[in-house]
C-alpha cells in the first residue's frame, strides 16, 4: 500500500505539473461564468419594456422577425426566443454574431442588448473552451482543454485518495478537514490544499467528469452501451457538417404561417416560459423547444415538431419518452454548470471551480518547494564529504 500511494502520488505531482497552468484557466473562467446567464440578464434590465397597457395584446411573431431583419439585412437571421414573461422583450438570434431585443407590443427594434457583457461573457467562454484560440486553430485548443480535463479528472480521484487519512483520529481529520490558525509557507500551503481538496471534491468531480461529453466525442456512444443502449446517430456538425450549411439555408426561410405554428406550440404548454425555436430547411418540420422551467432543467422542457403546411404536431419529445442514457446525458450539460440545481447549484459550481483555482496555486506552490528542497538537499550532500575533508586536515 505504501509503494501504490507513492506511485499515486508522484502521478497526481506529474499530471498537476503538467496540466496546471490550462486547469488554471478553466477553473478561473469557470467561475466568472457560473453567474453568466444572472449577469447577462442584469445588464439588460433597461430593455424590458413593460405592457403599455393592462390588456395591450402582444404583435404577431412574423411582425416583429420582419423588423429585426429589416434592422440587420446583411445578418443571418437563425431563430427566436419568446418569453411568457410580460416585460420582457422578444429575442432574435443572428448566430453568435448579434442578439436583437425586439418590443413585443410596438414592434421597435431595442437593439443588441449589452454588447460590452455579451462580449466579455463569450471571450470567457472562447479561454473556457479552446484557450482563447480562433479558427482553425480551436480544434487544437479543444484538444488541450479536454486532455487537461482528464488530468484533472485524474487529480481530483488521486487527490482523495491521497488525502484519506491512513489512521483516522479525530484530530487527524481536523487537520485535513478545517484550516488552521497561523499557519505559513509550507504548511499553510499543504493545509489549504487538503481542505479545499475535500469539501470541493465531490463537486468537481461531476462538473469535469461532465466536461467530458463536450471534449470527446466517444464520451456520448460510451455512455449508451454502459446502460445498454444504442447510441445515437452522429449529429451533423461531428460529420463535418458544420452549422454553416443551416445558417445559409435560413435566409430561405419565410414567415408566412409562422404565426399560427406559434399560438399552436404556445397550446402545447400551457405553463411555458419561454418558446425556442431555430431556423431550419423551409421544407423542414418548424421544431419549438418549450420550457416551462429555468432553462437548467431537461425534465421541464418539450420539443414540439410542426408541419409547416398543414399545421399539424409531426412529433412530440417528452422528458419521460427518452432513455436512461439520454436523460443522464442531458442533465451532463447543466450539472456541468450548475443550473441543474437552481442559483445554489450555481453558487456550488462557482465555489468548487474557486476551489480549484487555490488547489492549482497551492499544488505548484507545493512542487516547487519540494523541488528546492530537493536541490539543497543535494547540494548539501555533495559538498559534506568536502567539508568533512577540510575539517580532517
Amino acid at each position: 500500500m505504501a509503494t501504490l500511494r507513492k506511485m499515486v502520488f508522484w502521478l497526481h505531482l506529474s499530471a498537476g505539473a503538467v496540466a496546471g497552468i490550462v486547469i488554471l484557466v478553466m477553473s478561473v473562467t469557470g467561475v466568472v461564468l457560473a453567474y453568466e446567464k444572472q449577469i447577462v440578464a442584469w445588464a439588460d434590465r433597461d430593455f424590458r419594456t413593460p405592457p403599455p397597457s393592462a390588456n395591450a395584446a402582444r404583435l404577431p411573431i412574423e411582425a416583429l422577425l420582419a423588423n429585426a431583419r429589416a434592422a440587420s439585412p446583411t445578418n443571418t437571421m437563425t431563430g427566436f426566443t419568446l418569453r411568457s414573461a410580460p416585460q420582457l422583450p422578444v429575442l432574435v438570434s443572428f448566430g453568435r454574431e448579434k442578439t436583437l431585443f425586439v418590443n413585443p407590443y410596438s414592434g421597435e427594434v431595442l437593439g443588441e442588448g449589452s454588447k460590452k457583457i455579451r462580449a466579455f461573457m463569450h471571450l470567457m467562454i472562447d479561454w473556457h473552451r479552446w484557450l482563447g484560440m480562433e479558427g482553425e486553430q480551436r480544434p487544437i485548443g479543444k484538444a488541450i482543454t479536454g486532455a487537461c480535463n482528464l488530468a484533472f479528472l485524474f487529480l481530483v480521484v488521486s487527490g482523495f485518495y491521497l488525502w484519506f487519512p491512513r489512521q483516522w483520529s479525530m484530530k487527524v481529520f481536523r487537520s485535513v478537514s478545517l484550516f488552521g490558525r497561523g499557519l505559513r509557507g509550507k504548511a499553510r500551503d499543504w493545509n489549504w490544499h487538503n481542505v479545499i481538496g475535500f469539501w470541493s471534491a465531490l463537486p468537481l468531480f461531476f462538473i469535469v467528469s461532465t466536461a467530458v461529453f463536450f471534449s470527446y466525442p466517444w464520451a456520448t456512444p460510451l455512455l449508451y452501451r454502459a446502460f445498454g443502449e444504442e447510441p445515437p446517430p452522429a449529429r451533423p456538425a461531428e460529420q463535418g457538417g458544420a452549422r454553416r450549411g443551416i445558417g445559409l439555408r435560413s435566409r430561405e426561410v419565410k414567415f408566412d404561417g409562422l404565426n399560427d405554428l406559434v399560438a399552436r406550440a404556445q397550446k402545447a404548454a400551457a405553463d411555458w416560459k419561454t418558446i425556442t425555436m431555430r431556423m431550419g430547411a423551409p421544407t423542414a418540420p418548424v421544431v419549438f423547444v418549450i420550457d416551462s422551467g429555468d432553462g437548467g432543467q431537461p425534465n421541464r422542457k418539450l420539443q414540439v415538431s410542426i408541419d409547416r403546411k398543414s399545421g399539424e404536431v409531426s412529433g412530440t419529445e417528452t422528458y419521460a419518452s427518452y432513455s436512461t442514457a439520454r436523460k443522464v446525458r442531458l442533465w451532463s450539460r447543466w450539472i456541468h454548470t450548475g443550473e441543474a440545481g437552481g442559483w445554489i447549484g450555481q453558487a456550488i459550481g462557482l465555489l468548487a471551480s474557486a476551489g480549484g483555482v487555490v488547489l492549482v496555486w497551492t499544488g505548484i506552490s507545493l512542487a516547487i518547494r519540494r523541488l528546492i528542497a530537493a536541490r539543497t538537499k543535494s547540494r548539501t550532500e555533495a559538498v559534506e564529504p568536502v567539508r568533512s575533508e577540510v575539517q580532517n586536515l
